[in-house]
């Protein structure tokens, strides 16, 4: 009786222990990627370089996305982990020029920027001092981003101003819920890797940022 609660105490001391590190390897990699993607944004922004377009968007999005999964238990998923953030980062710098010239522009992205954070850490705190499990969430969160995507793709071709606003705000609504819900699966184990962690709150921060972006960019214009 007595080896059968001592070898259950050990193996829950090394889960949290193990579930501690995933933690704080997510958030230091998360850390030095936003600051990555800062400096390729300003890079771009100074430059005044192009959008790539959304094909050359997409395709190189979701290719490294690929190979990031492909390889997240080697060195060079960390690589492309990188590789990702830096092409999201030059993409954003062409979106932030053309916000910024706009009247108030510069208090538009500051407003979007601080929005962005005070969500994002008011929600990791929640999940993290509550410990609330969020699975339930996955399969609504799944369906809901596909769902979302189709729409914002409908929304750049018919050009319906209505329908792409819906669309940021189903984002920053769904943007929540998968930082919630990605919080909590780190916290009860369900994932274990810290590239594929980090990839998935970069991705909800950068989608969360952007759609609040836009809604608010929206309504400096109605001003």
């Amino acid at each position: 009786m007595n080896t059968s609660i001592s070898s259950t105490a050990i193996h829950g001391k090394a889960a949290i222990l193990a579930t501690n590190k995933v933690i704080r390897n997510t958030y230091t990699l998360l850390s030095m990627t936003l600051l990555f993607s800062c400096v390729t944004a300003g890079v771009s922004m100074a430059l005044h370089l192009p959008h790539p377009g959304l094909v050359l968007t997409l395709i190189g999005y979701f290719g490294l996305l690929f190979l990031i999964s492909k390889f997240r238990d080697s060195s060079l998923g960390l690589a492309f982990v990188f590789s990702l953030t830096g092409f999201m980062g030059y993409t954003l710098g062409p979106i932030l020029n053309n916000y910024l010239a706009m009247t108030n522009g510069g208090q538009i992205v500051m407003n979007a920027m601080g929005a962005t954070a005070a969500i994002f850490l008011s929600l990791s705190m929640y999940a993290l001092t509550t410990r609330r499990n969020f699975s339930f969430m996955g399969g609504f969160l799944m369906v809901g981003i596909i769902v979302a995507f189709i729409t914002s793709l409908g929304s750049l071709f018919l050009e319906i101003t209505i329908l792409s606003l819906a669309v940021s705000s189903m984002f920053v609504l769904l943007m929540g819920g998968l930082i919630l819900y990605e919080t909590s699966n780190i916290i009860h184990g369900g994932e274990t890797n810290y590239i594929m962690a980090t990839v998935t709150l970069y991705v909800s921060i950068f989608n969360l940022f952007t759609s609040l972006l836009h809604l608010l960019g929206f309504m400096n214009k109605d001003e």
